[in-house]
């Protein structure tokens, strides 16, 4: 990414329950609190609490933010098939896609990034609730949207007491993920 970012939309999307929302707020919170960006963060999900589709949005700019809202994301992640499914169309011509290969079948989208968040979370992190941070640590490397050590201070200083190594852990399973698909650049 280059060193002056404009606006740069990026929508998390998946069920209910997957912690997109607490994604998309330690995205925000690295962008606009460590890395003293522009950053706003909203979010949208369904009836069902658990397990309907969600997404939250986040734009980030080293400009003032008129609209909040994403109109056109550079990049959306795709925890579940559902999400993919009602999402990809806000995707920008170029617009990066990054999917759960775990959870996420069928991707018809030429260039599309396939990483098993959830499977790596339970294999390397012990539980399938860290998919989250996994996905944010591939997302922060995907993207460089904002500061790796941004990133990992925001995620430090929001999670829950106790779990700080788990989470720390977890982001580095996503930069290496991220680092893997790309061939190991």
């Amino acid at each position: 990414m280059s060193e002056k970012l404009g606006r740069y939309e990026i929508r998390l999307s998946g069920a209910g329950g997957q912690g997109l929302m607490l994604a998309g707020k330690l995205l925000a919170e690295a962008a606009s609190v460590y890395d003293g960006k522009n950053a706003v963060q909203t979010q949208s999900y369904g009836p069902e609490a658990r397990g309907g589709k969600s997404k939250t949005d986040v734009v980030i700019s080293d400009t003032e933010i008129d609209y909040p809202k994403a109109t056109k994301v550079n990049v959306l992640l795709a925890m579940s098939q559902p999400a993919l499914d009602e999402y990809v169309g806000s995707l920008a011509d170029g617009g990066m896609l990054v999917v759960d290969s775990y959870l996420v079948e069928n991707v018809d989208h030429p260039g599309a990034i396939g990483i098993p968040f959830t499977m790596l979370a339970i294999e390397q992190c012990g539980r399938k609730l860290f998919a989250n941070v996994v996905a944010l640590g591939a997302i922060g490397e995907l993207t460089g949207a904002v500061s790796w050590p941004s990133l990992r201070s925001a995620v430090l200083a929001r999670v829950p007491k106790g779990t700080e190594l788990a989470n720390e852990k977890a982001l580095n399973v996503g930069r290496e993920a991220a680092r893997d698909a790309l061939g190991g650049e």
